[in-house]
């Protein structure tokens, strides 16, 4: 077997050094529109809801949709809260739509930390678009995920978009 070759991600090394920490307030509830782009990556923000950027993509625009309120499971949402989630998660996917023009989507919730949950205090829902073709050789052979664009570039692209829609 050849030796396989080394790319560098050293943007994936802060979650992996963060990923048992306990953070107080978590991430999300630290979200602050007046942030730096960089920081926040914050598309929207509202009285209960909230649609950013994830900052470790799965694909480019990876979108988190979650509550402001500081809530883990389903079932401790207010009907109010719940309905504005469902409401931005269906107006997250149109902005997807307009802005980049994905083929389809995964959508998915991980309850738990045994599921999957990088941050199993406060829910959130993840929103990927996908394209043909978008999972490659490279993850499969390389154990590498290519990601095209910078998150910078994403977040203000969608943003941007997000702005200028008469539709909300």
């Amino acid at each position: 077997m050849p030796d396989k070759q080394i790319l560098f991600a050293p943007w994936r090394m802060a979650y992996i050094e963060n990923s048992e920490k306990e953070e107080s307030p978590c991430f999300l509830c630290r979200l602050d529109p007046a942030q730096p782009l960089a920081e926040s990556l914050l598309i929207h923000k509202d009285e209960r809801t909230l649609l950013l950027l994830n900052r470790y993509p799965y694909n480019p625009g990876h979108l988190l949709v979650a509550p402001v309120r500081h809530v883990a499971l389903m079932g401790d949402l207010s009907p109010e809260e719940a309905m504005d989630l469902w409401k931005l998660q269906c107006k997250a996917v149109t902005l997807l739509e307009k802005a980049m023009s994905p083929q389809g989507f995964n959508l998915g919730i991980n309850l738990g930390k045994v599921a999957g949950a990088g941050l199993p205090g406060h829910l959130h829902i993840h929103i990927v678009p996908r394209w043909n073709g978008d999972c490659n050789f490279m993850p499969v052979l390389g154990e590498t995920k290519v990601i095209p664009q910078s998150l910078e570039e994403t977040c203000r692209a969608l943003r941007t978009c997000w702005e200028e829609s008469s539709s909300w």
